[in-house]
């Protein structure tokens, strides 16, 4: 056995290969929210590509703003109104062309060869959940060999180590990567700076007048004892048993450099990577333990750290983490790579595997945390191989970036939520002046994709009328909402988030000034993403529920946080009265709740969104148990939904909705749909389609959401456990599950054949919960900061 080989790859907090990644959608991933590495290739050549979160492509859409056609509303509404929603599209588009967002691309990618010395033996490649770190180790005639780096939180630095036999290394940085544009030049330089350092230097400029003028990478050499030569972009070390780089990136909006700023900033970091991962694990690994899931482990009742007392549970969760970290019952501990577990689910499609479902929770929380620092995930996370991502790899905001985001509360990843409240923070006056220009009214209109660097809507032409999506800024605030109800953070609250509520809530209450003949309010325009109405022309409609919804939603959460902190009086009131004027939801004659809210619009049945269910997930508008009657409705609208191209987003988002009407065979079968259909990479990086078709993160980063969403229901005041479990899931424990109403489940283990559920929850302020489990009711006073165990027996 390799004596390099000392990570230890037992439990689900790691994944392992012991087969190199022949592709970069293999590769294995690593990112501090800013920067991402994908380490890919075999032991004598590999690949590292180095992506930040703000590298895109310029292409003129930088200035683009929204349609100036305030002055044509009434226009537009009795087009639509009228049945001729395609000339109503065709005022917002002007007669132009459909333009896309500046698509996110990656850097450069870091070259590292070594000689062969006889057969690869004992080759591992690791990636550590709870370190961020990922190692490749092998062994050869030479002796062993290590390459480890991370991403620091700490110093926003890459950082990689090799060690080995003193044989020659080759390292070159290259802009040749797959698909790059013929017209982004780049110049790539090595070069010593004196004994045992060195530095290479990689810049790109982008074609001009687009955009921005270029990016770099600047990366800092320690090679103690080596000889150091150049041959042209390729930096030769001779003799050195450990090498260290540092690695800084940038991009550059206008003309000049900041290599020499870079090369600075890296000569005042400690060129020891032990001392750096130190730095970084600070922060990284107590935010990665806030959470783990036990699948696979002994019986969960039996096993669990739940005592009789509240008090001695409460202390034993402490050292839960480490036990579960070590689970040997896990089929990932006995040796298997996640390669090999997720073909073992492929061939048998037809049921979970809790040991992968366990890893994917683990991992998907991972790379939410990885992906989530200046900018929340893309489509691709954060990371990217070759140029010309699907979909620009942009921010796609009508369904994609709320489900990646499903988890971020629950699953305890605040960094995540921080994240979009930059994103947020960043566009929020382009929604001002989306509202303005599109409507004239004030308030928030988001767009429905946006690349990061501002939020105008200019993504439309004839057939896409994206002026009619109104619920763009309440969706993508409520992320936010429910950090504020899960946390209290009453200074997020006034600092800015109360503010956006309002001017979300003002969006409503300025364009809702028509009505029908029973005096509601009418949508009009009004769009469902990303489908038309059946038998009627044109996409721009009325009363689409998606809208309805996040109208009702925006006015009462302005209204919530507005008594809390007891401000504006007078627009609660008007709020207040304009609720009471809105559409009531319809159901058809097949007892589906309809898409519209309006007579005569009924829904296509095959189309991969699901934007209808919103007032069923994320919100808690519609639930068994306080409209049994809409929740058939609209369980009856998913359950008849068919699948169109089976892209992971539509499939996770039924998922998500069917949990909460507690239907656990529909979550499993839309589940399965993942995990069965060959959407998982290597890396456990996720596809758009099955097959294995388009990298893209939306399964990836949404399935610690979903399988949160399996075992808990949290609102204030109700907590429910085990809501939708799957049938294969009958043993578990979940911890660290952070709830609406500010309670946190520390602990819930459950034993289905044993009849036994047990939770551990503690509330951060004194509060009566009701807590509901598979039929059975208890109801607990907690009191502020204090653990309590609730027990469920014979269910």
């Amino acid at each position: 056995m390799n004596p390099l080989h000392t990570n230890d790859v037992r439990g689900s907090h790691a994944i392992h290969d012991t087969t190199p990644a022949a592709r970069w959608e293999d590769a294995f991933l690593a990112g501090n929210g800013e920067y991402g590495i994908m380490v890919e290739g075999g032991p004598h050549r590999e690949r590292v590509v180095l992506n930040h979160h703000r590298y895109v492509l310029p292409n003129g859409t930088r200035h683009l703003r929204a349609a100036e056609t305030a002055d044509r509303l009434e226009e537009i509404r009795d087009l639509v109104l009228a049945g001729r929603a395609p000339e109503a599209q065709r005022i917002w588009a002007g007669g132009e062309e459909l333009r896309w967002t500046q698509s996110f691309h990656p850097g450069h990618a870091l070259e590292i060869a070594t000689p062969a010395h006889g057969p690869v033996r004992d080759y591992l490649r690791r990636t550590g959940f709870d370190t961020g770190e990922i190692t490749v180790d092998w062994q050869d005639d030479a002796g062993p060999w290590r390459r480890r780096s991370f991403v620091s939180r700490a110093d926003a630095v890459v950082v990689q180590e090799f060690t080995g036999p003193p044989a020659e290394l080759r390292l070159r940085l290259t802009g040749d990567l797959p698909g790059c544009p013929e017209d982004v030049r780049h110049r790539c330089t090595a070069a010593g700076l004196g004994p045992g350092r060195a530095l290479l230097n990689a810049r790109a400029t982008y074609p001009p007048g687009l955009g921005a003028y270029g990016f770099e990478a600047v990366l800092l050499v320690h090679a103690p004892g080596a000889r150091i030569d150049t041959d042209g972009d390729v930096l030769i070390l001779r003799g050195a048993r450990r090498v260290l780089l540092l690695g800084k990136l940038d991009r550059h909006e206008r003309p000049g450099r900041r290599t020499a700023e870079l090369q600075r900033a890296l000569d005042l970091l400690p060129a020891d990577y032990d001392t750096l991962l130190a730095a970084h694990t600070a922060l990284h690994t107590p935010a990665y333990r806030r959470a783990a899931l036990d699948l696979t482990g002994a019986p969960a009742a039996e096993a669990s750290p739940v005592a009789a007392s509240a008090a001695s549970a409460a202390s034993a969760t402490s050292t839960a983490f480490a036990a579960s970290a070590t689970s040997t019952a896990s089929a990932a501990s006995a040796g298997l790579p996640a390669a090999d577990l997720a073909e073992r689910q492929r061939k048998s499609p037809d049921a979970l595997d809790p040991a992968l479902l366990e890893l994917l929770f683990h991992s998907g929380r991972y790379l939410l945390l990885s992906a989530s620092g200046v900018l929340p995930p893309r489509l691709t996370g954060l990371w990217i191989g070759a140029w010309g991502a699907a979909w620009c790899g942009d921010f796609t905001t009508d369904a994609n970036l709320n489900l990646q985001l499903a988890g971020a509360n629950l699953a305890a990843v605040p960094e995540a939520v921080h994240a979009h409240a930059a994103l947020v923070r960043g566009q929020v006056a382009d929604w001002r002046a989306n509202a303005r220009a599109l409507y004239g009214v004030r308030g928030l209109l988001a767009p429905g994709r946006t690349d990061g660097e501002h939020g105008h809507l200019f993504h439309l032409d004839d057939d896409w009328p994206w002026p009619a999506w109104l619920a763009g800024a309440d969706w993508l605030l409520h992320p936010l909402h429910e950090y504020w109800r899960t946390t209290g953070d009453d200074g997020f609250l006034r600092a800015e988030l109360a503010g956006w509520l309002i001017e979300a809530a003002e969006f409503f209450e300025d364009f809702l000034t028509r009505t029908d003949d029973r005096g509601h309010v009418v949508f009009v325009p009004s769009y469902s993403p990303e489908i038309a109405p059946e038998g009627v022309a044109g996409s721009a409609s009325v009363n689409a529920v998606m809208d309805v919804a996040a109208g009702r939603h925006a006015l009462e959460s302005a209204i919530e946080a507005c008594e809390h902190l007891a401000v504006e009086p007078a627009a609660v009131a008007r709020w207040r009265a304009l609720l009471s004027r809105f559409p009531p939801y319809l159901v058809n004659p097949a007892g589906r709740l309809t898409e519209w809210a309006w007579p005569g619009l009924d829904g296509n049945l095959d189309h991969r969104h699901v934007s209808h269910l919103y007032p069923v997930w994320p919100l808690h508008e519609i639930t068994r148990d306080t409209s049994p009657e809409l929740a058939e409705a609209a369980h009856r609208a998913l359950a008849g939904r068919g699948d169109e191209n089976l892209s992971a987003h539509g499939s996770l988002h039924r998922a998500l909705a069917a949990a909460r009407l507690r239907d656990a065979g529909l979550a499993r079968a839309n589940l399965l749909k993942i995990l069965g259909g060959d959407m998982l990479f290597r890396s456990l990086m996720s596809s758009h389609n099955p097959g294995l078709e388009i990298y893209n993160a939306d399964a990836a980063i949404t399935l610690p959401g979903l399988v949160l969403e399996l075992l808990v229901d949290a609102r204030p005041g109700r907590l429910d456990l085990l809501p939708a479990l799957p049938a294969e899931l009958a043993r578990g424990t979940v911890r660290g599950v952070a709830c609406q109403g500010r309670v946190t489940v520390e602990e819930l283990a459950w034993d289905l054949p044993a009849g036994t559920v047990r939770a551990v929850l503690r509330s951060a302020v004194g509060q009566t919960l009701d807590v509901h489990c598979r039929g059975a009711r208890r109801s607990l006073v907690l009191a502020a900061g204090t653990a309590e165990a609730v027990v469920f027996d014979g269910l």
